[in-house]
């Protein structure tokens, strides 16, 4: 099983990127918020990966965090969701985003991606909502208020980790009155504290 790959980036197209390893060149399919961490073709790169294996097809699916790769093999675990499904989630929404619409049962919101209708959307949070809410290292991940999944997807993208950001923000008073700019800095206190 390849469970990681290192190489240099030889190429990138719409929803994938060609990865040299070693004499190979793997094509290596991405969602778009991996493809836009990849750098400038030459640079190096590090996915964290997905091997598929079909009995006609094999395909390496890559990913820049160990949390989109957990989120995608949840997804390919609902029947009827096929790995360029998983990857349309995931180019669709952030993994918090994610996990927060399924956790909380926000069908309006998966609908929005490509080629997902409200039957497909039903069966994600039917068959992922109680694994998600155990979080994927043991830990839970609660149900998130629009205003709070907004907080946790700011954390996450100063580096954050999905565990850290949501832990800071089940932590926030539930006072209506602050914006999110003093949602996050709170945070920010809060997680600078641990």
């Amino acid at each position: 099983m390849i469970i990681a790959l290192e190489g240099i980036l030889e190429s990138r197209g719409v929803d994938s990127a060609a990865v040299k390893v070693g004499p190979l060149s793997l094509q290596v399919y991405v969602p778009a918020s991996t493809l836009s961490q990849l750098g400038a073709v030459g640079d190096k790169v590090y996915l964290h990966t997905h091997l598929h294996l079909r009995e006609d097809n094999v395909a390496i699916y890559g990913f820049a965090s160990t949390d989109e790769l957990a989120i995608f093999q949840n997804l390919i675990s609902v029947s009827g969701i096929g790995p360029r499904a998983a990857l349309a989630f995931l180019s669709t929404l952030n993994v918090t985003q994610l996990a927060s619409a399924i956790i909380s049962g926000n069908v309006d919101l998966l609908t929005q991606v490509p080629g997902i209708g409200r039957k497909i959307a039903g069966r994600v949070v039917l068959e992922l909502k109680g694994k998600l809410e155990k979080g994927w290292e043991g830990a839970v991940i609660p149900a998130l208020t629009r205003e709070d999944a907004d907080v946790v997807t700011a954390l996450t993208s100063l580096g954050y980790s999905l565990r850290e950001a949501t832990q800071a923000v089940s932590n926030l008073p539930a006072s209506q009155d602050m914006d999110l700019e003093e949602k996050v800095k709170l945070a920010l206190s809060q997680i600078a504290r641990t």
